[in-house]
């Protein structure tokens, strides 16, 4: 895991690889070159994991000279490809998984990707074509951002606080973005950034940078995309048997490593079937870390304790509260490079910080399985309105039955909530206007022209599930996985994201998804034999949330009040003060229903301070 960096045609120093000196504590590196486009600049801040050596540091060139890479991330199959690559002819020098991927490219060129199981952004320079190959993961799980000066200079990072250290960049607003995070609560569904004039390569995407010439030029493209929903038509045990095969084949490939791993623990049913998974390919006890909130509704600590006792840990507990938050905010808005949806991004910063003090660099966490398992509780809607739409009656009958009985919703909520969800496409969004969604009066008129609207335009299980991996859910997560952890010298490493897990999972479509009104059943009984019951048979969905009600209104009140003056005098042009001051009185009051538009505007704030955006 690391911190990159690239440019042409640019004037930089090493403060653009020192500003991610965070993601890199082992090490650094950097080669400069003239080509027809310009001075290429390569940089690399080095977190060690695999092959500590120094023959694994970046910028890393082939033996023949003619390729150079910087690469954040691990290839996790690279002792598979490692032999086949040594069959074919290629030599290696070192034990480290770059190598492997230098070789992959010479020998496969941009198709080696799709050989690739891991997590990965980088930038690899063919000296010989005069050529830049860009390249993410399928899933986007590491970053990678670009910023063209207004002369054609280009520049590619890792983070975009590195940008700061570039001549002529401006952090200005991008407006877009901005509403569509303030409104709706998304943002990295698209190539646009908070930063106007800095986007990103999304997950799956890929690109070329021709030096042939001044400026350099600039090609996109999609290397990867999700399969058909619905394309695998799998019986229940086969699809079981084969779940459960690749769950544990996924965990025991992160457990490959010269460091040692841990993981993270919530007491949920994902992160808990790694922890036992782990567990049981480990000989000594695994670390697990949690947060944890004595006495409070949300602690889990009850199905974390059960976890922990199932199988071999060293528990760490950690005890986020609101007055850390309140002191820590501005340092997570610098870190997490934009404003982030929620509280629980403090408490798994928390994790995370508790995870480097216990000398435990790699930790495996739980993102993605929700969203490819349909473990959100608008599952259940998305799948009994597609139900009901291909006259799947005596289905739908029985699963609105199991979900009154499982989960304690009423004939009447069901109703009213599945009427919404088969309105025409049109309708729902105008019964989202009247509801004052899309267009809240804190926000200006001028502001509210976003080119994202988040709802799916059909209904229904398979479309639900890929509207939340690729844009309205795990994005999100992945970009708060990313910078919690790696601001803390942390890689994390996320089994549910094998490409080859997910494909099953989406290939089989709705199937094996909800039955009997169980969400996850697929990943519930792939690990009948390995999770306890009692974290296998839950029907709660916590998910990793915080108090933050209550830390809004106690202990955090006084930055919550600073932060929306700081939005109202810093963004003149977006905020309407009056109508900002009010939300916030009416949601500390409890006048007004809490929700997350509080702490989305609070965050946006301190985002905007840390950085001196400027609308």
């Amino acid at each position: 895991m690391c911190g990159i960096w690239a440019s042409v045609g640019l004037t930089v120093s090493r403060a653009v690889i020192d500003a991610v000196a965070h993601r890199g504590p082992d090490g650094e590196g950097w080669r400069e070159a003239i080509t027809p486009a310009g001075q290429l600049v390569l940089g690399h801040r080095r977190l060690a994991i695999v092959d500590l050596s120094l023959d694994g540091a970046q910028p890393m060139t082939s033996s023949d000279g003619r390729y150079t890479v910087v690469y954040n991330g691990e290839i996790y199959n690279h002792p598979e490809l490692r032999l086949e690559l040594a069959a074919a002819g290629h030599r290696f020098n070192t034990c480290s998984d770059t190598e492997v991927l230098i070789a992959a490219y010479a020998q496969w060129g941009e198709s080696c990707l799709n050989r690739f199981n891991g997590m990965f952004a980088f930038v690899l320079w063919d000296s010989a074509e005069h050529r830049l190959f860009l390249a993410r993961d399928r899933f986007g799980v590491k970053p990678l951002y670009l910023w063209q000066s207004p002369d054609g200079g280009l520049a590619v990072a890792s983070e975009i606080k590195q940008f700061l250290a570039l001549p002529g960049f401006a952090t200005r607003l991008d407006h877009v973005a901005a509403y569509d995070f303030l409104t709706w609560g998304v943002f990295d569904h698209s190539a646009r950034t908070m930063f106007a004039g800095v986007s990103q390569l999304r997950g799956g995407e890929c690109a070329t940078v021709s030096l042939a010439s001044s400026p350099p030029a600039l090609q996109v493209r999609r290397w990867y995309s999700l399969p058909r929903a619905g394309t695998l038509r799998l019986g229940p045990e086969t699809a079981i048997e084969r779940f459960a095969e690749l769950i544990d084949d996924s965990v025991a490939l992160r457990l490959r490593s010269d460091v040692p791993v841990g993981a993270c623990l919530s007491g949920g049913l994902d992160s808990s079937a790694i922890v036992c998974l782990a567990a049981n390919r480990t000989a000594s006890p695994i670390v697990t870390v949690s947060a944890r909130y004595d006495g409070q509704a949300i602690d889990e600590g009850r199905f974390i304790d059960i976890v922990n006792a199932a199988v071999p840990t060293r528990p760490i507990a950690v005890h986020p509260d609101g007055t850390a938050l309140s002191h820590l905010l501005d340092r997570l808005a610098f870190h997490q490079d934009g404003p982030f949806s929620s509280t629980s991004v403090f408490a798994q910063w928390c994790v995370f910080a508790a995870a480097r003090r216990e000398g435990v660099p790699v930790m495996l966490d739980g993102q993605g399985a929700d969203e490819q398992l349909a473990g959100y509780h608008p599952a259940f809607t998305a799948y009994h309105s597609g139900l009901l739409r291909h006259g799947r009656m005596r289905t739908l009958v029985a699963e609105l039955a199991a979900q009154r009985r499982r989960h304690g919703v009423t004939a009447a909520w069901q109703a009213a909530v599945l009427a919404r969800a088969l309105l025409p496409d049109v309708g729902r969004r105008a019964l989202r206007r009247l509801r004052g969604l899309g267009r809240p009066d804190w926000l200006r008129g001028e502001a509210c022209r976003s080119s994202h609207d988040p709802l799916p335009a059909t209904v229904g299980l398979e479309t639900l599930i890929e509207s939340q991996m690729q844009e309205t859910s795990l994005p999100m997560l992945l970009h708060y996985e990313d910078r919690n952890s790696m601001a803390h010298g942390i890689e994390s490493r996320l089994p549910f994201l094998d490409y080859r897990l997910v494909e099953l999972a989406v290939g089989l479509g709705e199937r094996h998804k909800i039955v009997d009104g169980e969400t996850k059943w697929l990943l519930r009984r792939a690990m009948q034999n390995i999770l306890p019951p009692a974290i296998r048979d839950r029907q709660d969905k916590i998910g990793f949330a915080t108090p933050e009600k209550s830390w809004l209104a106690g202990p955090s009140r006084a930055i919550v009040e600073t932060m929306i003056a700081e939005a109202s005098s810093r963004f003149p042009d977006l905020f309407r003060p009056a109508e900002l001051a009010h939300l916030k009185d009416e949601v500390l009051s409890g006048r007004r229903p809490f929700d997350f538009t509080l702490w989305r505007i609070v965050s946006f704030a301190a985002w905007g301070r840390a950085f001196g955006v400027t609308g």
